[in-house]
């Protein structure tokens, strides 16, 4: 479930309708928010099986004009640390202008046919600002196929702070078409700090 708007009062709403611990939820992302108005918003509600377990997990996106805000709670059952099932909320403040990349990767069924404004049967959203990067390492190699000399290592640094994935078919249409107008919004609001 996710949904996405504008205002304050809709930010709460759409976290109450997720039904997702609203007022932890609500509590965290309004202080984070401050007294600034909201450009965009987007909450995404995602149930996970791992094992035996049914766990929930809510993510909140939040654009003011100066900043992106996002917020992830878990719940986590009862274990040896807790005897109760308890919650992580956390949230992040970035200013717009450290956001390096704004990513869009749309999955379309019969991509021969696509018809222009067709929805994406899945979208995700990462969303890069240099926290958290994946390191892809590899032996380098030179091109003589005898040599056993070490040249060291090559790879990629990838920008991985906060991917999103939305489908059609288990989020529903609205779903997608709200992340897509949140990523618009983010991409335009990136654009303009540069």
């Amino acid at each position: 479930m996710a949904k996405t708007g504008t205002t304050t009062q809709g930010l709460r709403a759409a976290i109450e309708r997720s039904g997702y611990y609203p007022a932890l939820v609500a509590e965290a992302v309004e202080a984070a928010v401050g007294g600034e108005a909201i450009s965009s918003y987007l909450v995404h509600q995602e149930t996970t099986f791992d094992a035996n377990e049914v766990r929930r997990h809510v993510t909140v996106l939040v654009l003011t004009a100066n900043r992106f805000i996002v917020s992830h709670t878990d719940e986590q059952a009862a274990d040896s640390s807790s005897p109760t099932p308890y919650a992580t909320t956390s949230t992040e403040s970035v200013k717009l202008g450290r956001i390096s990349s704004v990513v869009v990767s749309r999955v379309v069924a019969n991509p021969e046919s696509y018809t222009p404004g067709t929805l994406p049967r899945e979208v995700v959203l990462t969303i890069g600002w240099g926290a958290v990067s994946r390191l892809d390492l590899e032996p380098a190699a030179c091109g003589d196929p005898n040599c056993d000399a070490d040249h060291g290592y090559t790879g990629n640094s990838t920008a991985d702070d906060l991917s999103l994935r939305v489908s059609e078919a288990g989020d529903g249409p609205d779903t997608v078409r709200q992340t897509l107008a949140f990523a618009q919004a983010l991409s335009e609001a990136t654009a303009a700090t540069r």
